[in-house]
């Protein structure tokens, strides 16, 4: 075993930098084994005490390393050092560094501080000097190296940014395109869904519809209105239970049989159990409310019959305002039907109302919708009737506090007396 002991900081830093040429380590290697060395032995040094060092090198290319210091009162401060060590015990460290097979015997015997004359000292400073200047430039050397790695990196990374940015941007604007195409060709399938306008004399008719969702614009309000042989209007609107096109198809289902059925001739206030009695084999899980109404233009005489859907608002030409109240049960519902028919004249210049929820119920109180529902009908009673509905949904979403699919139709007389169109 080859054991030297130390006083000071200088003689050991060039016992190490001699051990580590002996032994063929890099440039880079020996720099930061010089420094770690120094590092553990300054405190060491400030304390007065000695620090030894023991090189041994083992078959297969290890050189073991052990820094000593016998008087130390605990553990050497070794954390943080450029070279972690590999075992640690009190007043000890050690190393195990990868050399070449044949390292120099010479490099392996470290000589503590000897008295040497100026001219040697001064050699020995400018040797260790000459070696400090190396390991400067091959530390500058790998810094630069970092440097330049790290700003090509770093461009590639704002390039591949700027393309994954390009790309998000790309896939936003074709989903937006998608939605757009998606959304109109849902409408125009909706809108060919929806019965044309129907023209009489004496007779004005308009309706608004507005999805809760734009993106989907199908829904669950549906409506649908026709001439039966004796020129009376039919007006049939269709809540039903869910939003999209599962909803739409329910929907559908209750508008086809409540035409058939009227159009058969059933009585106005048998047709919403018997649209029940007809669906629910088919649809167990249907749930839908629906509002009849029937106006003939010529006598103004009005019937409605209701299952389970908000009352139709009545608004006379002298500025009276009357819910439409029939009590029934909507599709889908227990015992489902109109409770009975409700009879009522329409006087030319009044203008009826026929709405979904949606209209109402956008807050949380859907009497106070109600009620601003007429406030909002008499506001708006004097526009021309293709305006009216749009206005109402207008007022009545100033604010919402849940979106719904909303339905407005809005039927005035003219007193002008009429023919089937």
């Amino acid at each position: 075993m080859t054991l030297a002991t130390f006083h000071s900081a200088a003689p050991l830093r060039r016992a190490v930098r001699r051990l580590a040429r002996g032994c063929g380590l890099n440039v880079e290697t020996r720099a930061r084994l010089a420094l770690t060395v120094s590092l553990l032995a300054d405190a060491e040094f400030r304390a007065g005490r000695t620090v030894s060092l023991e090189p041994v090198h083992r078959p297969g290319g290890e050189l073991v390393l052990t820094v000593r210091s016998p008087d130390a009162p605990g553990p050497l401060a070794t954390s943080g050092l450029p070279l972690p060590a590999h075992e640690e015990a009190p007043g000890r460290a050690v190393w195990r560094l990868t050399v070449p097979a044949r390292p120099d015997p010479a490099g392996l015997v470290p000589r503590p501080a000897e008295p040497r004359s100026s001219q040697a000292e001064s050699a020995a400073d400018g040797a260790e000097s000459e070696e400090l200047a190396e390991e400067l430039r091959v530390a500058l050397a790998r810094a630069d190296t970092l440097d330049a790695e790290h700003r090509r990196l770093k461009h590639e990374l704002a390039e591949t940014n700027s393309g994954v940015l390009a790309l998000y941007v790309q896939l936003e604007e074709r989903d937006e395109r998608l939605r757009r195409a998606h959304g109109r060709i849902l409408r125009e399938l909706e809108d060919a869904l929806r019965p044309p306008p129907i023209r009489s004399e004496g007779l004005e008719l308009a309706v608004h519809y507005a999805p809760a969702d734009t993106d989907a614009p199908t829904g669950g309000d549906l409506y649908d209105w026709f001439f039966l042989p004796d020129g009376t209007v039919h007006i049939t609107v269709v809540d039903a239970l869910g939003h999209g096109v599962r909803s739409t198809r329910s929907a559908l289902n209750v508008t086809h049989a409540v035409r058939t059925l009227a159009l058969e001739g059933h009585p106005l206030g048998s047709i919403v159990a018997r649209t029940d009695e007809i669906l629910m084999p088919l649809d167990r899980e249907l749930m839908a409310t629906v509002l009849l109404a029937r106006l003939n233009p010529r006598t103004g005489e009005l019937r409605l019959a209701n299952g389970s859907h908000p009352p139709a608002l009545l608004l006379r030409a002298d500025g009276g305002a009357e819910y439409l109240e029939v009590r029934g049960r909507g599709i889908g519902f227990p015992l489902p039907g109109s409770e009975r028919l409700l009879h009522d004249r329409m006087d030319p210049g009044d203008l009826l109302l026929l709405y979904t929820d949606g209209l109402t119920e956008s807050r949380r109180d859907p009497r106070e919708g109600e009620a601003r529902l007429v406030e909002s009908a008499r506001r708006h009673r004097d526009l021309p009737v293709t305006e009216i509905p749009g206005a109402l949904a207008h007022d009545m979403h100033t604010v919402v506090l849940h979106r719904d699919d909303t339905l407005a139709i809005a039927v005035r007389l003219s007193g002008v007396r009429s023919s089937v169109g």
